[in-house]
């Protein structure tokens, strides 16, 4: 046999060689399914934005809200995790009764006062959520609150937009953020990177929260510990909100807060709108009870067009913008995975929501 038709003969052999191979392989070892997971369209309002697709998709086979009510029959008993995400999919009882294999529902972000814990762990499955992933970037938006409201610099930016002058007013003058008191209620993760950056604007911090701080982390941040609100309160330039909501929680900050606060001083709420009661804060704002306020929560979120609060000239108003960056959000997404993988897996989640 000559040379070339020995090549040709060998690399037929390892050809027909290489084809039972593949065949044996895929026989033995079919291709997994991905498992289904239910949630809001990506790209739809309320979903998770298209950019994160492949985070979940090279993990689970996405079946949108939209096409589950449709086609219930064919999704319901391959559905085994729901990622929340916003309030667009709600994962009531009515929604859990559809899914027999359901095993974990999975919500972007901290907080889950949008969720019955108990009524879904009836059914067997476990509630996680994202905590520490958001803590820097909402102890940022508190900060940037905090900053463009005390310089006024919405102000400046629309002054800049529609000046027919070059002389600003009287009115337009901030606050010095440096050397002010900072008012921190709610001292737990975020509230204490809230406190380390105020630190660096060599703010004195006073805090209020359910448990004090170990002596060695208020020295940290040089912050001190008030044993109750009300002294918070009337000695704060800026009062901010850290708070989880919670029955104990809800309108913690009413009209008699607002009431103790000076009337130089400023509201920041970054932890839910149901913290504060928008009422009473409309009214301590027009009557000049406090001096301004800035938040990144409301209720409802967005405020309809012409809310009072959108009317005041004193208040910034932000549409829950947190954690509303690239990188906080893509960290956001591969923890919802980790946690539905853990679960589906049988192992612990990292972030399981117990009550």
């Amino acid at each position: 046999m000559s040379g070339s038709h020995k090549t040709l003969h060998l690399l037929f052999r390892v050809s027909l060689l290489l084809r039972r191979g593949i065949q044996q392989n895929a026989f033995t070892h079919p291709t997994m399914e991905k498992p289904y997971i239910l949630a809001t369209a990506l790209g739809a309002p309320g979903g998770i934005y298209r950019v994160f697709a492949p985070v979940i998709e090279k993990h689970f086979t996405i079946v949108p809200s939209e096409e589950f009510v449709q086609n219930r029959e064919r999704f319901a008993d391959k559905i085994r995790a729901v990622f929340v995400w916003g309030g667009a999919l709600k994962a009531d009882r009515s929604l859990l009764q559809l899914l027999p294999n359901l095993k974990v529902v999975v919500n972007g972000g901290v907080g889950v006062d949008h969720l019955d814990i108990p009524m879904i762990n009836s059914f067997g499955v476990k509630v996680c959520n994202t905590p520490h992933v958001v803590d820097n970037a909402t102890a940022d938006i508190g900060m940037a609150l905090l900053l463009a409201s005390a310089r006024k610099l919405l102000y400046g930016h629309n002054f800049s937009l529609t000046h027919e002058g070059q002389d600003l007013p009287e009115s337009s003058m901030g606050t010095d953020v440096s050397g002010a008191t900072l008012g921190i209620i709610g001292m737990g993760r975020i509230g204490y990177k809230v406190a380390k950056r105020a630190q660096g604007f060599e703010m004195k911090i006073l805090y209020h929260n359910r448990n004090r701080r170990k002596a060695e982390e208020e020295r940290a941040v040089g912050a001190q510990y008030c044993e109750t609100m009300d002294e918070l309160l009337r000695e704060s330039d800026f009062v901010m909100v850290v708070v989880n909501l919670s029955p104990q929680t809800h309108k913690l900050i009413s009209a008699k807060e607002l009431a103790m606060m000076k009337p130089t001083g400023t509201l920041i709420n970054i932890s839910r709108g149901l913290v504060v009661d928008q009422d009473a804060l409309v009214d301590a704002l027009q009557r000049g009870v406090i001096q301004a306020a800035a938040l990144d929560v409301t209720y409802p979120e967005p405020l309809p067009r012409g809310h009072p609060l959108l009317e005041l000239s004193n208040v910034i108003v932000l549409p829950h913008m947190g954690t509303h960056t690239v990188e906080t959000s893509q960290v956001m997404v591969e923890r919802m995975v980790t946690n539905a993988l853990a679960v589906l897996n049988g192992t612990q989640p990292p972030d399981e929501v117990k009550v």
